[in-house]
């Protein structure tokens, strides 16, 4: 076993930085601290955020936008504030370009049922891959029952990357009108060419929408520079909270979409006889917000902006890359999807003779979180011919001593089982 490469965090920067996160400082039970590895599905909080959110509740805790009290004011200019910061982060043109929903799922739904249903007719076709979450393929399957259109799927090569060539021939069979695609699989890892993905769709007259659940936690995003249509994302995988999630759409697009929700806050004039609607994003957040939810994100992306999303991508690739030698040296362990130049910090496996569930048990028995199943990923997992996988995924705290933790615990679950 050679020696792990250096983390792009100093041991002094990610001690302090662990020490932001108060949940981390705890065992599971006597004697067992916590290895937290189940970031791709949610990730921890620091202090920041908490206290952010804690702060609104305590000092401006009030409905946005329509209130003159200066309570009002303030949660406004938070809630406001926070949706400036995301537009930023991601490199949004204007921040009505930044949607709040609850979550990426909810934003992929808000493109299907809005545009979606507005748009596409019998005969037209989406492009998905396999290696999609449920989020990027129920959505359209539900479109297609609605609408009459046509749902195909890249097909992913044994190495787990999208297969590019029946990509383009997908897009030479005509009527394509959106690809949806993940920006880094949340099974496999992989990180997918989506600028030359949406490049390509482009040029076959086809929209193109992006999950980014998987990307923008961990690494830079420009939306402006890959020239994305639709963009979606989650605050609870970024550090954020539960209950907001983004979806960044052109403005010349979110002004032609009709309405998701009908309420209060989403109008300009509403009479007995009918509604004029609002302009965007107030168009698409009918009723009272998550405003604290909102506040706590834009607390998250602060705190993200501080560390710097490249250190964070760094991070996590000298986690992947250590964590995938030492995986190698377990007798009877399969990891999925690409080499670690291509895949982001997480990893799916199976261990031979060992149910995903009861490895994953065998991990929780030494403080270790990780997840098993599917993963929201049923068509994948048929592909790869497993029933599940245990899945392991890092984000910035994590260390490369709880990389060797993952490894003794595997190790010892697989003697018992022996």
């Amino acid at each position: 076993m050679s020696s792990p490469t250096p983390p792009a965090l100093s041991a002094e920067t990610l001690a302090a930085l662990r020490a932001d996160f108060p949940i981390l400082n705890q065992e599971i039970r006597p004697g067992v601290p916590l290895t937290y590895l189940d970031n791709g599905a949610t990730s921890q909080k620091p202090a920041a955020v908490i206290d952010a959110m804690s702060h609104y509740y305590e000092h401006m805790n009030a409905n946005v936008h329509r209130g003159v009290h200066a309570f009002a004011e303030r949660a406004t200019a938070a809630y406001e504030g926070a949706r400036q910061k995301v537009a930023d982060l991601i490199g949004a043109g204007d921040a009505q370009e930044i949607i709040y929903v609850r979550n990426t799922t909810e934003a992929i739904n808000l493109v299907a049922r809005t545009w979606g249903d507005a748009t596409l007719h019998t005969g037209d076709v989406v492009i998905s891959t396999e290696m999609e979450h449920h989020a990027n393929i129920v959505p359209w399957q539900m479109m297609a029952e609605r609408t009459g259109v046509t749902v195909k799927y890249i097909p992913i090569t044994e190495t787990g990357l999208l297969d590019m060539g029946e990509y383009r021939k997908l897009l030479a069979e005509g009527n394509v009108k959106l690809v949806a695609v993940a920006h880094v699989s949340n099974v496999l890892g992989t990180i997918n060419p989506v600028k030359e993905i949406i490049k390509l769709a482009h040029e076959a007259g086809a929209l193109a929408l992006i999950d980014g659940a998987q990307s923008v936690p961990g690494m830079p995003v420009n939306v402006r520079d890959l020239d994305a249509d639709f963009y979606a994302f989650s605050a609870h995988k970024m550090l954020g909270p539960t209950g907001i999630g983004v979806l960044y759409g052109k403005y010349d697009l979110l002004e032609k979409m009709p309405p998701y929700n009908g309420g209060g806050s989403m109008i300009s004039k509403v009479t007995l006889t009918g509604t004029k609607y609002a302009h965007a994003p107030q168009k698409f957040e009918a009723g009272t917000p998550a405003i604290a939810e909102a506040v706590g994100l834009g607390a998250a992306v602060d705190y993200l902006t501080k560390i710097g999303l490249a250190n964070v991508i760094e991070h996590e690739k000298a986690l992947i890359s250590y964590a995938m030698e030492r995986l190698s040296e377990v007798i009877g362990l399969t990891t999925y999807g690409p080499s670690v130049e291509e895949r982001s910090g997480l990893v799916s496996f199976t261990l031979k003779g060992v149910h995903a569930h009861d490895l994953a048990q065998g991990l929780d028995a030494a403080g270790v979180a990780v997840r098993a199943g599917h993963h929201c990923a049923m068509p994948l997992h048929d592909k790869l011919g497993v029933a599940a996988t245990l899945r392991a995924s890092f984000y910035v705290y994590n260390t490369m001593e709880e990389v060797d933790t993952l490894i003794n615990a595997i190790e010892s679950t697989r003697r018992y089982f022996a």
